[in-house]
């Protein structure tokens, strides 16, 4: 039964994603990387789920998020597509940071292992994507979704497209 006598909400605010898109393609991977942890540029996802990108380096991203309620899926704990966000999201930024301006990946695989379930009390939780082989056309990822104590909730390995930024 519904409890309608204690609604929640929530506002998410973005900006324009073509604009942000434009400047992504004219830097380095890593140099726009360092942008979005400086909180200069955010992704559209990354609002509405609340996560942030928080570390970059050579071939290696970490995004963090808080489990919070809107998150909950019928079952009364966190949806598997928010673990499964995450992790592309830190993979897809693992890639990036290794991309030259005017290339991009885009995902053409995920595998994903939920090893535990996520709650609010589960607390801080971090997405790790580390690149696995890089090549010309593709690139294979993992990714580890970790509490502060290590203990693993997600694992993913994936595969990614290399493409160049089409003429605009």
């Amino acid at each position: 039964m519904s409890n309608l006598n204690n609604p929640r909400s929530r506002l998410v605010t973005w900006e324009d994603p073509s604009e942000i898109a434009k400047t992504a393609d004219s830097l380095p991977g890593i140099e726009y990387l360092k942008l979005m942890i400086s909180d200069k540029y955010t992704p559209p996802i990354s609002k509405l789920l609340n996560f942030n990108l928080v570390q970059a380096g050579e071939g290696k991203a970490v995004f963090t998020i808080e489990p919070a309620e809107y998150h909950y899926n019928p079952g009364n704990v966190v949806h598997g597509g928010v673990a499964a966000t995450i992790l592309d999201a830190a993979m897809a930024c693992a890639i990036h940071s290794l991309l030259p301006a005017k290339q991009f990946c885009t995902t053409i695989e995920l595998k994903i292992n939920y090893l535990r379930p996520i709650i609010i009390s589960t607390g801080l939780l971090r997405g790790e994507g580390e690149v696995i082989h890089f090549g010309g056309r593709t690139a294979v990822v993992q990714g580890k979704l970790l509490d502060n104590d290590n203990k693993l909730y997600a694992y993913t390995t994936a595969t990614f497209m290399i493409l160049q930024t089409p003429n605009q």
